[in-house]
């Protein structure tokens, strides 16, 4: 059932995104996914590696203000730092046991959504989403990774 629960999350998270406009809508997610980077910083599971973890989100926060490739890289961090903590037992939400697992489970749904370039979901068909990722995959090769 979390799967499911988390699968959900995500894809109302992107739903919800829709109502914004861009390029607001690119501002509030770097914005968002900074918030997420330093959800953790008050727990303290992986000790030093905490502020790491949030100097490297924060980063791609920053650098995400103008590229939704960066927002999906902050958020597959973020991915990755929720499974460490689901591992230790260390969740997000101290009294709710697989948090982070849930959150690891809802984090990639996002990315793959900011990776295709954060579109609304009014436009979202199986096909304009494969054209969206073939045409930033190719904006990638020809200017070495610095499109928006």
């Amino acid at each position: 059932m979390i799967v499911v629960t988390a699968l959900l999350i995500g894809v109302l998270y992107v739903c919800l995104n829709s109502f914004i406009r861009e390029p607001h809508r690119r501002r509030f997610n770097a914005i968002m996914v900074a918030g997420a980077g330093a959800a953790y910083l008050s727990g303290g599971g992986l000790g030093v590696w905490e502020f790491v973890i949030t100097a490297v989100i924060t980063y791609c926060a920053y650098r995400g203000l103008e590229s939704w490739t960066f927002i999906g890289i902050a958020w597959l961090v973020h991915t990755a730092s929720d499974v460490v903590h689901h591992l230790q037992g260390t969740p997000i939400i101290p009294f709710a046991e697989h948090s982070s697992l849930g959150c690891a489970i809802c984090d990639p749904v996002i990315a793959l959504w900011a990776f295709a370039g954060g579109l609304d979901v009014r436009s979202m068909t199986p096909a304009a989403l494969v054209r969206a990722l073939r045409l930033r995959r190719a904006q990638h090769a020809a200017d070495g990774g610095l499109h928006e």
